[in-house]
């Protein structure tokens, strides 16, 4: 099926041939990782842009995993504000999940599609340095367990592996100077490491086809936006709700260096090849400055 979307598509292969040599970093997550046949064609179109020399860095979720063996375990999975509230118990079946099962599943399917991945935990050589977070209800302070949010990138390590042709598949967990081990939300790992490395383009799988001015409206779909119109819309409450966490964190990877940021559907098969560089694209792309 890839083979006949290509070759109907000439456009994607003169895209595709001209980001030779730069550096795509992707959020895989979302029902995606449900789907066997849209994870099947994501590993297709990973093994097709590392053939043509693009160099990739992937960092994946897995919250229905983590929540599926905390089942398993009879331990309860808690949220407060959206965040998932993570004990020392907690923690450990986040990083078993996370860095054991869906890390490993990914690189070895690659590693079967003829691809040199590599997976790696943010623990891995400081790979993903973090400080504990908390949130809030209203003035009080609400301890979280072990949440965090990234404070440094080991950007030598990434570079490393990407000169030596490796893609590296990175679990969202990151680490303290102490030892202290914290669950991190994967957007916000994705856009430390895409503005750490200055990459050409970071590449969201949703399940949405990108960002809509209204969510009842699907003709209402925003194709292109500027990180300045993007801050006028969640200020002015056009995005609201659980799409300003993941829209500011965008609008951070450009802010810090990323050139530009595409949301597509990822339930869509083949999407990482048709939307990111085919011509009619029904995604959202976010510019900053810098402008390809």
């Amino acid at each position: 099926m890839l083979e006949q979307i290509i070759c109907n598509m000439k456009d994607v292969l003169d895209n595709v041939e001209n980001f030779k040599g730069k550096t795509l970093v992707i959020k895989f997550g979302g029902s995606i990782m449900s789907n066997e046949e849209c994870k099947n064609a994501f590993y297709e179109d990973i093994a097709f842009l590392n053939n043509k020399g693009i160099r990739m860095v992937i960092v994946h979720g897995g919250g229905p995993s983590i929540t599926s063996f905390l089942q398993r375990l009879n331990i309860e999975a808690k949220f407060i504000n959206g965040l998932r509230f993570t004990d020392g118990a907690t923690m450990e079946v986040v990083e078993f999940t996370l860095s054991g099962k869906v890390n490993k599943e990914i690189s070895g399917k690659l590693y079967l599609h003829g691809v040199k991945a590599i997976g790696l935990s943010g623990r891995d050589c400081g790979l993903v340095k973090a400080e504990k977070i908390y949130t809030y209800n209203g003035d009080e302070r609400l301890d979280i367990g072990f949440v965090g949010k990234p404070t440094h990138i080991n950007i030598s390590l990434l570079e490393d592996l990407l000169n030596m042709g490796y893609i590296p598949v990175i679990a969202p967990i990151g680490t303290d100077d102490d030892g202290n081990v914290y669950n991190i939300n994967a957007d916000h790992v994705v856009s430390a490491v895409s503005s750490a490395i200055k990459a050409d383009k970071l590449v969201l799988l949703t399940d949405v086809e990108g960002v809509y001015l209204d969510l009842k409206d699907k003709d209402s779909l925003i194709k292109s936006i500027t990180v300045s119109e993007m801050k006028d819309y969640i200020k002015n409450g056009i995005i609201s709700g659980g799409m300003i966490p993941k829209m500011e964190g965008c609008i951070d990877a450009i802010e810090k260096g990323t050139k530009n940021v595409q949301l597509i559907d990822g339930r869509k098969i083949h999407s990482l090849i048709t939307d990111v560089f085919g011509k009619n694209s029904n995604s959202t792309i976010i510019k900053g400055v810098i402008e390809e």
